[in-house]
This record gives structure tokens, C-alpha cells and sequence, in this order.
């Protein structure tokens, strides 16, 4: 029987008009965050992610404004799934979300709302 699928899930506001660098900057940033408290707390599953970064998978998706990605937020919220929306300073912008790395099949249903990042 094979492992599960570890995925972490990145979205990233796509109606900001910041320069492509600037946006994978951020997407970069909340994915680290995420993983650096993840991996602070010795998560299990954290952990598997990590050990080959070979084969790490990351689902990198849309979110067409803030208050798509603060709905996220609060639907990962009220169901426990660990995350960081990271906010830009000195702007104080919410520019993107991403999760700890989770088994694809428990967390796969709060994103199917979402596209691939383009």
C-alpha cells in the first residue's frame, strides 16, 4: 500500500498588480512560515515533507481578492487546519495563505473553489 500524498497548499491573491517576483516572494514567504511552525511543534507529517525536498509537492492556487483569501482563512480556522496568511509590512496586506503539509485527501476540499495560479 502506498503513502499518502503530503501537499502543502499555497494561495496567492491574484488581483494584486505587484511585479511576478514580488508575488512568488510572498508566496515563499507564508510557505516557509508555515512550515517553520509546523516543524517547531516536531509535526509528524512536517517531518515526512521534509526529509526528501526532492519530492516535496506544493499545489500553488488563485485567490481573486482579500476577501476570498480571509474567507479561506476562516473556514481553515474553524476546521483546524494549520496555516499562515502572510501580511506584507509596512502595507499591512494580506497577500497569501499557505498550510502546513497535510495528507492531500484531508485538506483537498477547502481549495477545489480555487485555480491554479496564473
Amino acid at each position: 500500500m502506498s503513502s499518502p500524498v503530503i501537499v502543502q497548499y499555497v494561495v496567492v491573491r491574484s488581483d494584486l498588480s505587484w511585479p511576478l517576483g514580488a508575488l512568488i516572494a510572498q508566496a515563499c514567504h507564508a510557505s516557509s512560515a508555515a512550515i517553520a511552525v509546523a516543524l517547531q511543534g516536531q509535526d509528524p507529517v512536517t517531518l515526512d515533507y521534509v526529509k526528501d525536498l526532492d519530492s516535496m509537492h506544493k499545489v500553488v492556487l488563485g485567490a481573486k481578492d482579500d476577501a476570498a483569501l480571509k474567507k479561506l482563512e476562516a473556514q481553515l480556522k474553524e476546521n483546524s487546519v494549520q496555516h499562515k496568511l502572510w501580511t506584507e509590512q509596512p502595507e499591512d496586506i494580506h497577500t497569501c495563505l499557505a498550510t502546513k503539509p497535510y495528507p492531500k485527501e484531508e485538506i483537498q476540499q477547502f481549495f477545489k473553489k480555487f485555480k491554479l495560479l496564473k
